[in-house]
C-alpha cells in the first residue's frame, strides 16, 4: 500500500516512525514550508534521514502541485497534524481514499482547538478520532475512536502530551491496518451531538473575575500551554499558567490577590481561590509566580482586571 503522509511536528514525525516500523511503504511526506531561520520541522528531519521524499507547498490549490502528488500513485493519505485545509481532490484521489486524526471524540468539539475547549467547556472526558476526511470541517465517517478521562488537575498540555499523544499514533497503525485487512469501518456522525468551536485564541482566552471558580478555572487550564489565559495589570495583559482551585472561599473580592508565597500566588473567585504557579508578561516572559511578584512589585490586597 503506497501511504502519502500529510501532517507535522512530533506527532507527524512519530506517526511516521510507527509505521516504518510496520514496514509500511511511504512514498512521500507533505509538511508546511521552512520557516525562516527556525529549526526543521521533526516531520521533514525524520523523512529526510528516511530518505522519503518531501513536499512543501505554499498552496495546495496550484495544479502543478497536485500533478506532482497524483504522480505518485497514493493508496492511502494520512492526515496527522494538519491545520491547512486540504482540498477535496487529494482526499478522494488515493485508492483507499484518506484518514484523518482528531484529538476529540466526534462529532462534539470539531474544530482547530478541540483539547482547549473540551477543558474550558468542563467535559470530563474527551478522546480521540480517526475518520475519513471529506469537504466539511471533521464532518466525515468514523474509522475508529478512543475515549479518555479529564481529571480534575489536567491542561491542554497534560491530556495531549500524556494521552491523546500516543494512543493518536497507535490508532492511526492500528487503522491502516484495518484498511489493509478490508475491514475498516465508515460510520456516519450523528449531526444532532455536533458541535463546532473556533480556533482558540486571544479573544477566548480572556479571563473575566465576575464567573465562577470553576468557570475561571476550567479557562486557565484549558488555555495552558496555549494561549494561555490572561488578565490585566496596569494595562498589561498577564498569562496565568500551572494553576489549582481551592474551593476555600475568602471575603476579597474575585481577582484579588490573597496570598504570596514562595511558589504561587492566590488569587480569590467566586467561591475559592485560584493558586498560580506560572505567570507571563510581555516584559519578564514566563517565570514562576513568586518571582513575578518580587519583580513586579505585586502585592497582597492588589487586583487583578477583568480582560473583558
Amino acid at each position: 500500500m503506497r501511504i502519502i503522509l500529510i501532517g507535522q511536528a512530533p506527532f507527524g514525525a512519530k506517526v511516521l516512525e510507527g509505521l516504518l516500523e510496520k514496514d509500511a511503504e511511504i512514498v512521500a511526506v507533505y509538511t508546511p514550508p521552512d520557516k525562516p531561520q527556525g529549526p526543521l520541522d521533526p516531520l521533514k528531519r525524520t523523512a529526510l534521514y528516511k530518505k522519503i521524499a518531501v513536499f512543501q507547498p505554499n498552496t495546495y490549490k496550484a495544479d502543478q502541485v497536485f500533478a506532482a502528488y497524483k504522480d505518485l500513485k497514493p493508496d492511502l493519505a494520512i492526515l496527522a497534524f494538519v491545520n491547512r485545509i486540504i482540498p477535496l481532490p487529494y482526499l478522494e484521489l488515493p485508492t483507499f481514499d484518506a484518514i484523518c486524526y482528531h484529538p476529540s471524540f466526534l462529532p462534539r468539539h470539531r474544530g482547530a482547538s478541540a483539547i482547549n475547549w473540551a477543558l474550558i467547556m468542563g467535559d470530563i472526558k474527551t478522546g480521540l478520532t480517526i475518520f475519513w476526511p471529506d469537504a466539511g470541517i471533521d464532518t466525515g465517517p468514523i474509522l475508529l475512536q478512543r475515549e479518555v478521562e479529564i481529571g480534575s488537575d489536567d491542561t491542554a498540555g497534560s491530556i495531549y502530551f500524556n494521552h491523546l499523544f500516543p494512543m493518536g499514533v497507535d490508532a492511526i497503525i492500528e487503522s491502516v491496518d484495518l484498511i489493509k485487512a478490508g475491514k475498516a469501518p465508515k460510520i456516519r456522525q450523528n449531526e444532532d451531538e455536533a458541535t463546532y468551536e473556533p480556533p482558540c485564541e486571544d479573544q477566548a482566552a480572556g479571563i473575566n473575575w465576575n464567573k465562577s471558580d470553576h468557570e475561571i478555572y476550567n479557562l486557565v487550564r484549558g488555555c495552558d500551554p496555549q494561549p494561555g489565559a490572561y488578565t490585566h495589570r496596569q494595562g498589561e495583559k498577564i498569562r496565568l499558567y500551572g494553576a489549582r482551585l481551592l474551593q476555600d472561599p475568602v471575603a476579597e473580592q474575585p481577582g484579588t490577590i490573597v496570598q504570596i508565597d514562595s511558589n504561587s500566588i492566590h488569587i480569590a473567585v467566586n467561591g475559592g481561590k485560584l493558586v498560580v504557579g506560572k505567570v507571563h508578561s510581555e516584559s519578564t516572559g514566563k517565570v514562576r509566580a513568586a518571582v513575578f511578584a518580587s519583580e513586579h512589585s505585586l502585592n497582597v490586597g492588589e487586583r487583578f482586571a477583568s480582560a473583558l
